[in-house]
């Protein structure tokens, strides 16, 4: 005859089976809580490291004007996101009172066109530019003008200064 009473497991099987049960859901809180974490730092990372880059100059065009000795005078850099062309001057050589310093842009085919005067006599000075300021250019230089002189002019009186290559960077 059948015996009416269920089987039952030993005792120990049934501990064991439960401490692995436990364990295991504790592996897989652990896991999903470092996962997140993980997830949350590299998101902060991505943040801070878009947030630095908007603020890093992003140079397009950069120019080296040389003298008549063929020695750096003059680095011009167009940063397109600020709207700028940043001179600075690698020479002590400065303008007279009654003088100027004018910037032209010297396209491949075409007249120069002027792009402004240095106002300043610092080590640095911002002319305004648009991001196709220096697109058809292939070179830059600087003539000296007469400060007192107001009249547009398409071609600079004096022979020019300093000269040199435009060079697109890849950004």
């Amino acid at each position: 005859m059948l015996d009416p009473t269920p089987f039952e497991p030993p005792r120990g099987h049934i501990d064991w089976w439960r401490a692995a049960t436990i364990a295991c859901l504790l592996i897989i809180a652990v896991a999903t809580a470092t996962g997140v974490s993980m997830f949350e730092q590299f998101k902060a990372q991505i943040h801070h490291l878009q947030a630095q880059l908007q603020h890093t100059a992003q140079i397009k065009y950069i120019a080296v004007l040389l003298d008549n000795q063929q020695a750096p005078a003059m680095l011009i850099t167009l940063d397109p996101q600020e709207g700028a062309l940043q001179i600075q001057r690698l020479n002590s050589l400065t303008e007279g009172r009654s003088d100027s310093m004018q910037l032209w842009a010297l396209p491949a085919n075409g007249q120069p066109r002027a792009l402004g005067v240095l106002q300043s006599t610092g080590k640095t000075v911002r002319l305004p530019a648009s991001d196709n300021t220096l697109v058809d250019v292939a070179q830059l230089a600087i003539s000296v003008e007469n400060k007192d002189d107001a009249r547009p002019r398409n071609q600079p009186s004096l022979p020019y200064l300093f000269k040199g290559s435009v060079v697109q960077k890849a950004l």
